[in-house]
């Protein structure tokens, strides 16, 4: 029978959402451990630190344990193993199943109804937000195709994203959806509640329950319908064939810029001038000095992508920031039948707390959407029977998109991208270097998009 820590190492690597895959393992420990539903079936509470040669990282699993040889068939894929409890727990001392309890319906209802309560649960706080209601009559489904965390869909009500890797402190998915909500903004799900827990003695977020939004279509689905309707009739314009999707891109750029403008009014904002600047141009070429040292398809490029990082420290004046969304794309927004809402605003996961809510300029968000049409214009490509003859209507496909989607955002009230090009282009070109070394290490097979984007960009 294995140890509870030899099942979590063998059991986190398949795991989508564990960040250091390809890294072996080389130490598992349990830093937190907690009984929120005692039992058979029990529910756990559990932070796991696991020490590769990056280092340590924090991960959040919630363990079910039930009596028998064998899990209910609806459970047996989310199982870990066998494992012998101690004394301790309040399973027994025998022989149990354990599985990942998102998967159990019958236990994830106490969180929905300890949220309802505002009930301390083990080392948890569930905490609704002031006013709101929670209605405990749904059950939970989990939400497949997540990347970094989990969430559970509760009937057509409520959505509960539970972080997975844990960072000390505040999410920023929390703080900014609950400013913007407060402030009337239809932009955003409307958050309800949250789980608190301590990590490293810091009260930290650890799950965020939000509105579901029932006629929500994913922005990136949308995106690639326009383009599969653009490849079957790639002798027209973007804007003739089938499908355009220019005029939910301005919309979307709309959104982007009135969201931009409530964090500006709600949290602090200020300006970066030249050693500020200087540091983060440093920054993005260290970032490409390592991408080209791994992928040698890059090296053509450098000298263009350092001019574009040497001109942000060329400003005529300081570089407006504020708080943004941080890590945003076509995958991070949805079309419901009010308008677009933006969604995942903690920022990319891989980076602590602090980091995550330093401030910024607003077209570091915008610069992220232009790459994510070019992603959109290309992924179906790959493989392609047809892909050299195809590259050139994708191409117009994302600048027409790209150039309504930045046309939106300045008539909405935003900064004029097309009129901060040095800002802009940095930015871009620094997400580019991001992707190539992503697609490198994750997706080879893709490697080719953010390539291509850069010698187009930087001829």
């Amino acid at each position: 029978m294995h140890t509870l820590e030899e099942l979590l190492a063998h059991w986190l690597p398949q795991q989508r959402w564990f960040a250091g895959k390809g890294s072996p393992i080389t130490g598992v420990t349990l830093e937190a451990e907690s009984v929120l539903v005692p039992g058979d079936p029990e529910l756990r509470h559990l932070v796991v630190a696991v020490r590769q040669d990056s280092g340590v990282d924090r991960y959040q699993v919630l363990l079910g344990l039930r009596g028998g040889e064998e899990l209910p068939d609806r459970l047996r894929h989310a199982s870990l193993g066998g494992y012998t409890p101690g004394a301790g727990g309040s399973a027994g001392t025998g022989p149990v199943q354990v599985y990942d309890a998102l998967h159990d319906a019958e236990l994830t209802s106490a969180l929905l109804a300890g949220l309802a309560a505002g009930a301390d649960l083990g080392g948890l706080r569930l905490r609704h937000i002031a006013g709101v209601e929670i209605d405990t009559g749904h059950t939970s489904l989990v939400i497949s195709g997540e990347q970094s965390n989990t969430s559970l869909m509760f009937g057509d009500a409520y959505v509960l994203k539970v972080f997975r890797r844990l960072w000390p402190g505040l999410n920023p998915d929390l703080e900014l959806t609950s400013v913007l909500s407060e402030r009337g903004s239809p932009y955003v799900a409307r958050p309800f509640g949250w789980i608190e827990g301590s990590v490293a003695g810091t009260p930290t977020t650890c799950a965020l329950l939000q509105q579901f939004l029932v006629s929500a279509t994913d922005g990136w689905l949308l995106a690639a319908t326009s383009v599969r309707d653009l490849y079957s009739t790639p002798d027209l314009p973007p804007g003739q064939a089938g499908g355009d999707f220019a005029g939910e891109a301005a919309r979307l750029g709309a959104a982007t810029a009135a969201v931009h403008r409530k964090l500006a009014e709600a949290l602090p904002t200020g300006t970066v001038g030249d050693a500020e600047l200087a540091e983060l141009a440093d920054s993005m070429n260290q970032r490409l000095t390592r991408a080209a040292a791994s992928v040698p398809g890059l090296a053509p490029y450098t000298d263009g992508l350092r001019a574009a990082f040497k001109a942000l420290t060329e400003l005529d004046e300081p570089m407006p920031v504020q708080r943004v969304h941080g890590d945003y794309h076509l995958g991070q927004v949805v079309r419901t039948d009010a308008g677009w809402v933006l969604l995942d605003f903690e920022g990319e996961p891989a980076k602590p707390v602090p980091e995550r809510t330093q401030l910024s300029n607003p077209l570091r968000d915008v610069a992220g959407m232009l790459r994510s049409f070019d992603y959109a214009a290309r992924y179906q490509l790959v493989g392609h029977p047809y892909a050299e003859e195809l590259a050139a209507p994708a191409r117009e496909w994302a600048q027409h998109n790209r150039t309504a989607f930045c046309a939106g955002y300045a008539a909405a009230g935003g900064t004029d991208p097309m009129a901060h090009q040095a800002v802009l282009r940095a930015f871009e070109f620094d997400k580019a270097v991001y992707e190539v070394m992503y697609e490198a290490h994750n997706r080879p097979s893709w490697l080719g998009i953010p390539l291509s984007s850069i010698a187009a960009l930087v001829g």
